[in-house]
């Protein structure tokens, strides 16, 4: 049985993963620290409000006496460390919070750490996972092989820069200290609880709503799309079989240019609307409501500063040693997530309406 904290736990990837977790280790102890700001939702985590082994602390990361606490109050021996700024548009606007979250924050929770599991008599049995990007690895031509984790860092972005930041400083607190930690650098994320300003949540909300689908460039960027529930089912044979002191690179195998994305998305949600009239009673906005095709939306705008034109990560590692495969295809995978926001719009309206941060502020105090 472990007792484990994980950070950010209210976040898109974190949430998927403490109810994934939840669900594969129910005696498990799961401690959720999270700071709830814009893209933490304490909702996302009902589903295990009243169970003895659940307990969340709204909080911050660099809150180092907080953190010293759960360590030693829960018995803490894993942490999982998601708890990250990570939308790369806002880090080019405001890249101070990257630096203060993504740097300093890892950092608080490495020392908390070290001095709980290693500073006392004996060395406690422990478990440090941190949870990082491909972005940290820069960008890919079109026929070069994908990032690998020997790749050489090249980050291009504040966001990206903070994350790499933090491997190395993981690295480090092994390396000279032991400290037993591993990492993992995934690919583009998708799936359910995504906060509607990533491509995906953003471009399904906006077609539902009949506004401009916002393609930054010439929308020939390519990504590999992984599901958020293979990368949880990675991140989870990391921690119980990868090595110490290893990185294990978790991607879907499944690269796709960016407009090749948009159409599909285009074409799922005139064909839904065709099938069942109720959408267009729901959505009367979407140009799918009146039998014109989503695609009308696009609109090209100008390409992000920096942009990466590809991402691509080798699984080969994961695959050969803990036996990883991605379940979804991105065919699947993606009928999943759309499924899920024409199904939850009450969860992504309050986001929107900021229905949501009043609640979060009444419950739980301003972040």
């Amino acid at each position: 049985m472990r007792n484990i904290l994980i950070t950010g736990g209210a976040g898109f990837i974190g949430s998927n993963f403490v109810l994934y977790w939840c669900s594969q280790h129910p005696q498990d102890r799961v401690v959720v620290l999270d700071a709830l700001t814009y893209a933490g939702n304490r909702s996302n985590l009902v589903a295990l409000d009243g169970k003895d082994e659940f307990t969340f602390v709204h909080g911050d990361i660099c809150d180092r006496d907080l953190v010293a606490k759960l360590l030693h109050d829960h018995a803490i021996d894993t942490v999982v460390h998601f708890a990250a700024e990570s939308h790369v548009d806002r880090s080019i606007h405001g890249p101070e919070a990257f630096i203060q979250t993504n740097i300093i924050g890892t950092h608080t929770l490495l020392a908390a750490a070290k001095a709980y599991w290693m500073d006392g008599d004996a060395i406690k049995p422990h478990r440090f996972h941190h949870v990082s990007t491909d972005e940290v690895y820069g960008t890919l031509l079109a026929d070069e092989p994908a990032f690998s984790e020997t790749t050489p860092y090249a980050p291009n972005s504040p966001y990206a820069a903070s994350k790499a930041s933090s491997d190395h400083l993981v690295r480090a607190y092994h390396h000279t200290y032991g400290l037993q930690v591993t990492t993992s650098n995934c690919s583009n994320n998708y799936g359910p609880f995504q906060f509607p300003e990533k491509l995906i949540p953003l471009f399904i909300i906006n077609a539902l709503h009949g506004k401009a689908l916002p393609i930054y460039g010439d929308g020939r960027q390519i990504r590999d799309w992984l599901h958020v529930e293979d990368h949880c089912r990675g991140i989870g044979l990391i921690i119980e079989k990868g090595r110490v002191g290893e990185v294990y690179n978790i991607g879907g195998n499944c690269e796709r240019v960016n407009l090749t994305i948009i159409d599909a998305l285009c074409g799922e949600l005139d064909a839904i609307f065709k099938i069942d009239p109720r959408h267009a009673e729901r959505f009367s906005d979407a140009p799918a409501a009146r039998g014109e095709p989503t695609a009308s939306l696009k609109t090209f705008v100008k390409d992000r500063a920096g942009h990466d034109q590809r991402y691509a990560v080798d699984t080969t590692k994961i695959e050969s040693e803990l036996g990883y495969k991605p379940v979804h295809t991105f065919e699947t995978g993606f009928a999943n997530t759309l499924e899920w926001y024409l199904n939850n719009e009450s969860w992504w309206q309050a986001v929107l309406d900021g229905s949501y941060r009043a609640w979060v502020e009444k419950h739980y105090g301003a972040a």
